[in-house]
């Protein structure tokens, strides 16, 4: 017996110490849950992924220009033979040797050739440096750009979160003006039934019941496409946002004061730095192209051909795998277009503007960023003071409201009497959803300027 009293002692002292984790558990579904979903399935962040990938191959791409570069090349031809004596400048993938003319034979023959160039850019006076830091500039900037985008989606599901939690709330006021309504419809038409009130009373309350129920059905249709809306984000069937509602009318204290200066490495300001700093090196090595270049050289080609080393010609195809010889090339080079002076200097100057002017810009975004988030500050908190005297007016408008309607069941006051007390109370209880609305928009703002959603994520 002693047993089973302990088993049964432990069984419920295991069901109280699980119950408030239960609970705790429950009160922690937050605008933060959505998130980690979001951002593990939303395709716009795949898209900003791929496109670091591929700043990262670019940037392999143009350090793999440092490298020998090597052309290769085999042919097999049929046609005349025609020559001149001298040299002539080599191309990539072939060069020339001469020989002697032909005395007799065919007027065509056939040839083989096969040749291999090696064509190394030893010296490029900082051309290939430039370039291969403007490539790294690049992947830095597609980085920023991913997380300036992550901050933007942030915002964009907080905002799509407060629409639906705003939309919500004008539902259930509307469902609570119809029920209200209701009841002085159902009084009304009691006391029309008895005599005790006119028949139009009875009309009049009928009217404004279906207004109210016109307006609900308007707001549940809003509610409906802000939801859809959040779903996009979040690719899910579901959302349980029912312990954000009672968040949303009652919020506590914004903590976002501690912050008032924007951070330079703000993703937005960051973004732009890092692409001045990729114009400013494609500048530099744009710049740079007029420079010269000191290349090493080495080639390998091998010959076949239908002329025999007595001047005999044949214009057999076989043959033109015959009289084979082999030749090698080692040289050193330089190599500089000076046509192009004018032009990459143009062009160097051009991304040096585009440097400025990015730069420029980022200085403008950070001092209008500045002034938004002293200005959000201060609205913040008035509008916190507003959302408490808001809330001290519904509660004094539902007591007077709950006043009236007994004084008009008693016959003391008129239907339009209560009817305009029951709109003190709409109004009331329509002004504090609307500042709620702005109190928690102006946290989603702030939380974009200071690039920091903990606060809003964890008590919406």
């Amino acid at each position: 017996m002693i047993k089973h009293i302990m088993a049964a002692t432990l069984l419920w002292l295991a069901v109280v110490a699980a119950f408030p984790l239960y609970a705790q558990q429950q009160k922690e579904q937050t605008l933060g849950s959505l998130w980690p979903k979001v951002e593990e399935n939303y395709p716009g962040i795949s898209a900003k992924k791929s496109d670091i990938d591929a700043a990262k191959f670019n940037q392999r791409a143009v350090k793999g220009n440092m490298l020998p570069q090597i052309n290769a090349q085999a042919q097999n031809t049929y046609g005349t033979y025609e020559g001149s004596a001298g040299g002539f400048f080599p191309q990539p993938g072939f060069f020339n040797v001469n020989g002697p003319v032909p005395l007799d034979g065919s007027s065509t023959a056939a040839n083989t050739f096969g040749s291999a160039i090696v064509n190394w850019e030893m010296f490029s006076f900082g051309k290939l440096r430039k370039q291969n830091e403007a490539a790294g500039a690049l992947y830095n900037k597609s980085v920023s750009d991913k997380d300036a985008y992550l901050l933007n989606l942030k915002k964009t599901l907080s905002e799509r979160y407060i629409i639906l939690l705003y939309n919500n709330a004008k539902l259930q006021w509307t469902q609570k003006n119809a029920e209200r309504l209701d009841d002085i419809r159902k009084i009304t038409s009691g006391l029309s039934a008895s005599g005790l009130r006119p028949a139009a009373d009875s009309l009049l309350a009928s009217s404004s019941y279906v207004q109210a129920m016109g307006e609900h059905d308007k707001w549940y249709g809003f509610k409906n496409a802000s939801y859809i809306k959040l779903l996009e984000l979040y690719g899910n069937d579901t959302i349980d946002f029912t312990a954000s509602i009672n968040r949303f009318g009652n919020p506590i204290e914004s903590g976002l004061n501690k912050l008032n200066t924007i951070n330079p490495s703000h993703p937005i300001l960051d973004a732009l730095d890092k692409q001045s700093e990729y114009y400013t090196l494609s500048g530099e090595a744009q710049k740079r192209a007029s420079l010269p270049s000191i290349n090493l050289l080495g080639g390998y080609a091998y010959r076949g051909t239908g002329i025999s080393p007595n001047g005999n010609v044949s214009r057999a195809w076989n043959d033109g795998f015959s009289n084979t010889t082999n030749n090698f090339l080692a040289g050193i080079g330089i190599t500089w277009n000076l046509t192009s002076l004018h032009t990459n200097r143009m062009k160097s100057e051009q991304l040096f503007k585009e440097a400025e002017s990015t730069k420029l810009l980022q200085s403008q975004y950070q001092q209008a960023m500045q002034a938004d988030l002293s200005a959000s500050q201060a609205k913040v908190v008035q509008q916190y003071q507003q959302l408490q005297k808001t809330k001290l007016a519904v509660k004094q408008s539902q007591d007077a409201y709950n006043m009236y309607l007994a004084r008009y069941k008693s016959g003391l006051i008129t239907l339009s009497e209560l009817l305009q007390i029951r709109i003190l109370l709409e109004q009331a209880e329509n002004a504090h959803i609307e500042a709620s609305r702005e109190y928690w928009g102006l946290l989603a703002y702030e939380a974009e300027l200071t690039a920091d959603f903990d606060f809003l994520f964890n008590n919406l």
